[in-house]
């Protein structure tokens, strides 16, 4: 096969300190069912993350089956910040977020995970086929996440494939600041990939001998198809690094924001400078002509099979760290769209490879299993919502494959994911492109959750 421009756009992965896959300058047709500006960020939680000890049950019942469940691994109730109007409570390390929550502008969605079709336990017993392939390992169930096909590989991603059929010139709207990740791979649009620290600058910046050896070069030289696609895949890298390095280069008093609110300290942490980077992009979206943004940053550590609590201070440990860092640098990252009267107009949500085992292990950690909690923060997002279902949370019962609390999730990562993909303006007609099987989460009674108002 020759290898044609197209091709080699889509092998690209590094072209400097911007990176980019794709051309620069694009057009693609995106039928949208919304108006005005809207931007959507991924969180990926790397690991697992256990969403049984982020989002945990208050109710006295379910909260005793909690207990008794968990073990090695389980929460007092003072480890706990209640949210208002609920039987639910954010672990403690979280309690910024609570305050979002009391200010409607976050929801929970309950045990979720990837799914290619209903299933019950009877049916997920009965039958394989239906299971999710290779289910519980890291690299499959992150890829199933990204690329939302359970049963098949995923050589692209909903975040490319959405990229795909959004109009844009200049600086793709798709943009990451956790590296290259089967989410951000489309079948002809690409992403860009930018630090999350550091300066961001081109070799000889402003050479006009260099930019026109480049033009040039990116012509065509009648060296072939390979000529031509290495110079213009480092063509556009080179005009986007200028572009995007105005953004991350300038002053912003969006910066502000990302600060401890207890001590007034700059957030430093890898998560908390992805998304002060997200936030400058957000806020120069006019001048990069952007309606829609779509962004992933990521958060690695939750494989927490030991050491997720500390022995006698259950409030303490690995993931209670965690948990502190994604709580504060949201909490930031939200005050900072505020700050810009966007607060409405942008989504973050979290995602994860699968949950944790409900039960603890002897190393006060606990293992790999299935669905999982998860956050949605914004100020579009219904206010105080709880989606989904918490699952019966005795060992061996009716949700849990297993004797661990490995649960069967009872919402698809469709169905959640979908709901956020329709709120930034992917129209009913192109929903089957961006998620591959629609078709199973939109009929029968299935469908997006309504996390907006």
């Amino acid at each position: 096969m020759s290898i044609t421009r197209r091709h080699f756009h889509r092998m690209a992965i590094n072209t400097g300190a911007a990176a980019t896959i794709g051309m620069f300058g694009r057009s693609a047709a995106f039928g949208t069912s919304t108006s005005g500006y809207r931007a959507m960020v991924g969180v990926f939680l790397f690991g697992g993350n256990d969403g049984w000890n982020m989002v945990v049950p208050t109710d006295p019942a379910t909260y005793g089956a909690y207990l008794a469940s968990r073990g090695t691994v389980a929460l007092p109730p003072s480890a706990l910040a209640p949210l208002s109007g609920t039987n639910f409570g954010l672990h403690g390390a979280m309690g910024r977020l609570a305050q979002l929550w009391d200010r409607g502008a976050m929801s929970v969605v309950l045990n979720t995970g990837t799914l290619a079709a209903p299933l019950d336990k009877v049916t997920y017993l009965q039958r394989p086929d239906l299971r999710p392939t290779n289910l519980m390992s890291h690299a499959d169930e992150q890829e199933h996440w990204q690329g939302l096909r359970a049963r098949s590989k995923n050589d692209d991603g909903f975040m490319g494939r959405l990229n795909d059929r959004i109009a844009a010139g200049g600086v793709p709207p798709l943009m990451s600041f956790a590296g290259n990740n089967i989410a951000l791979i489309g079948q002809n649009a690409r992403a860009v990939v930018l630090p999350a620290a550091g300066s961001l600058s081109r070799i000889a910046s402003g050479s006009s001998a260099i930019d026109a050896a480049l033009a040039s070069f990116a012509a065509g030289s009648g060296l072939g198809a390979l000529s031509e696609a290495t110079a213009g895949t480092y063509n556009d890298a080179y005009q986007m690094t200028g572009a995007t390095a105005a953004v991350l280069g300038a002053s912003s008093a969006i910066d502000s924001n990302f600060v401890d609110p207890d001590t007034g300290a700059a957030l430093t942490s890898d998560l908390a400078n992805q998304l002060k980077r997200v936030a400058r992009m957000i806020e120069a979206h006019g001048t990069l002509g952007h309606a829609r943004q779509t962004f992933f940053v990521s958060q690695g550590g939750y494989d927490t099979h030991d050491n997720q609590v500390t022995a006698g201070n259950p409030v303490a440990g690995k993931h209670a760290a965690l948990l502190k860092d994604l709580a504060l640098a949201l909490y930031a990252f939200y005050n900072a769209m505020d700050g810009l009267a966007l607060a409405s107009n942008v989504t973050a949500f979290t995602m994860s490879d699968f949950g944790r085992t409900f039960k603890g292990n002897a190393q006060y950690g606990c293992d790999h299993a299935w669905g999982s909690n998860h956050l949605v923060i914004g100020g579009g997002v219904a206010a105080r919502g709880v989606f989904g279902r918490y699952p019966d949370p005795t060992l061996g019962g009716a949700d849990d494959i297993s004797w661990e609390g490995r649960f069967l999730p009872t919402m698809a990562q469709e169905e959640y994911i979908g709901a956020i993909l329709r709120w930034h303006g992917v129209a009913d007609a192109d929903m089957p492109y961006v998620v591959p099987n629609w078709s199973t989460w939109s009929t029968a009674g299935r469908g997006p959750i309504a996390l907006f108002t």
